[in-house]
């Protein structure tokens, strides 16, 4: 099974993408235009470096700091990223 103890997934539904890790599920609003993920290219404690598809777009790199969005959280980020290894795309269904 793909579920692993230190891996986090990466997925979008509407106007929002989903940071899942564990039982912390952590949505954000993205472009409406965002199609989907496509790949992980970079994890660096908080910070991703992935392709994405937009309508009408090429596939293009994009960026994403959840340090921002985790401290708005009320997270302690340290902690909550610090058992993060890895970080996969979940593809949506529906």
């Amino acid at each position: 099974m793909e579920e692993k103890k230190n891996l986090a997934f990466l997925s979008n539904s509407g106007s929002y993408s989903i940071f899942q890790f564990q039982d912390d599920v952590i949505r954000f609003m993205t472009s409406p235009r965002l199609e989907k993920y496509q790949k992980v290219l970079e994890w660096d404690a908080g910070y991703l470096v992935v392709i994405a598809k937009y309508k009408d777009l090429a596939a293009m790199e994009e960026y994403i700091d959840l340090v921002p969005i985790l401290e708005d959280l009320s997270y302690d980020v340290d902690s909550f990223l610090s058992h993060i290894k890895e970080v996969k795309i979940r593809e949506t269904t529906g």
